[in-house]
């Protein structure tokens, strides 16, 4: 028993636990019994973020279970730290987790006792993680679309992959950004949309595993938006149509331009409705009031639905003005009528109406006289004793009226032979 005693060799080592599947206490003191019997071969499967051992299990009585130490690669001082307790002498299987891709660990075992004394360590064995997968082999992102780009793939044919991580980086800095994750291995396409126009971004791509293994980054692949149609040019209105105005533009030299957007306005500061919807260069809008000004803009739409910018200043149409109204210069008496005499005021008249009113069974009467092309007219149908009113407008050749001219009275004398 002595014999027995003095083979036990004490050892006392300081463990402490890093970077390990489980944070296990250390004792503070370890006690080495050299003759417990001790794991003579380990075997190693790796994996990219673990390592698996293996080793033939000890069913000595002896044996309660097994202690695993194993080195931290961040750390270059060699020790190998106790990572885990096998506290069941019939398992055979260990995996450690949580590792650092493409890179070597070092691993070795001991046995430990009911009273937790420690066998001799096993040899020291090695063994690397896998390193990352790699992406999919293939990825373009597609330019010209409107407010989106579109990104294709290859589907990874690995079958652990469970999905895709879409990244974007804006070109204004380094740093990339998840925007997506598209379930499903078989997926293939990622539309990123709600983008502004004519910009341009970068993708990347990285896989996942189910067992949540994030792969390198594919290649980078770069796409623009698709710009707004340009501004549309010599954008002009009429001024001199009656009761509507004319506008034209230039055809934007784009094939794709579905058609144009007329906006008007009734002052140039206030906001622009539009009026119009047409595949031509040019818009009738009628007004039926003369004289009246509107201020115009238009724009041009592409198949997409992109519209360019409006003008920065609006053109400016009106309808044609009234014509100047007659001068009426007398209305008298003359024999059996009235004489109302004018001159015109503008070559734009052609014609003229007389307005006559006067006042019967307690109510003003109005009586107009049309088409009269001469510069005189002697109203014959009046009545001794009343008083009548008499003004003129002139007509052009479009049909518009003038303003009428001041009213002129006249009474008629009661001894008047009419």
């Amino acid at each position: 028993m002595k014999k027995l005693i003095l083979g036990i060799l004490s050892i006392v080592l300081i463990l402490f636990v890093s970077g390990c599947q489980n944070i296990l206490p250390n004792p503070p003191k370890v006690v080495i019994d050299s003759s417990m019997p001790t794991i003579t071969s380990i075997r190693t499967l790796s994996d990219i973020n673990k390592i698996a051992l293996e080793w033939e299990p000890i069913y000595n009585d002896s044996i309660k279970g097994y202690y695993i130490y194993r080195s931290n690669p961040l750390k270059n001082d060699g020790k190998l730290k106790r990572i885990a307790i096998i506290n069941d002498k019939y398992v055979s299987h260990f995996v450690d987790t949580n590792l650092i891709p493409n890179q070597v660990y070092y691993y070795r075992m001991s046995t430990y006792s009911n009273n937790n004394i420690e066998s001799r360590p096993s040899e020291v064995v090695k063994a690397k993680t896998l390193p990352l997968l790699p992406s999919v082999s293939y990825i373009r992102a597609i330019s010209g679309l409107p407010h989106r780009i579109k990104i294709i793939w290859r589907p990874d044919p690995n079958q652990r992959v469970a999905k895709y991580i879409i990244q974007r980086n804006n070109l204004t800095n380094l740093k990339w950004r998840t925007i997506a994750v598209v379930d499903g291995r078989l997926n293939a396409e990622y539309i990123d949309k709600n983008l502004p126009d004519d910009k341009t971004f970068k993708y990347r791509i990285k896989v996942e595993t189910y067992d949540d293994i994030i792969s390198l980054p594919s290649v980078v692949v770069e796409a623009s938006t698709k710009p707004l149609p340009p501004v549309v040019q010599n954008v002009k209105a009429s001024r001199n149509l009656p009761k509507i105005i004319n506008i034209t533009w230039n055809r934007v030299n784009q094939k794709d331009i579905s058609y144009y957007n007329v906006y008007r306005a009734i002052t140039p500061y206030l906001f622009y409705t539009c009026i119009a919807k047409t595949a031509d260069n040019k818009f009738e809008d009628i007004i039926n009031k003369d004289g009246v000004a509107r201020y115009y803009k238009v724009t041009a739409v592409d198949e997409q639905g992109l519209e360019s910018p409006k003008q920065e200043n609006p053109v400016m149409g009106t309808t044609l003005s009234k014509p100047l109204p007659p001068v009426l210069t007398n209305v008298t008496l003359v024999g059996d009528g009235v004489k109302i005499t004018w001159k015109p005021a503008d070559n734009r008249a052609r014609k003229y109406i007389i307005i006559k009113k006067f006042t019967k069974d307690f109510s003003e009467k109005t009586i107009k006289y049309v088409n009269i092309s001469n510069l005189v007219y002697i109203d014959k149908n009046i009545i001794p004793g009343k008083e009548y009113k008499y003004c003129v407008q002139a007509v052009d050749k479009n049909g518009i009226v003038s303003n009428p001219t001041d009213y002129i009275s006249i009474r008629i004398p009661k001894d008047s032979n009419q």
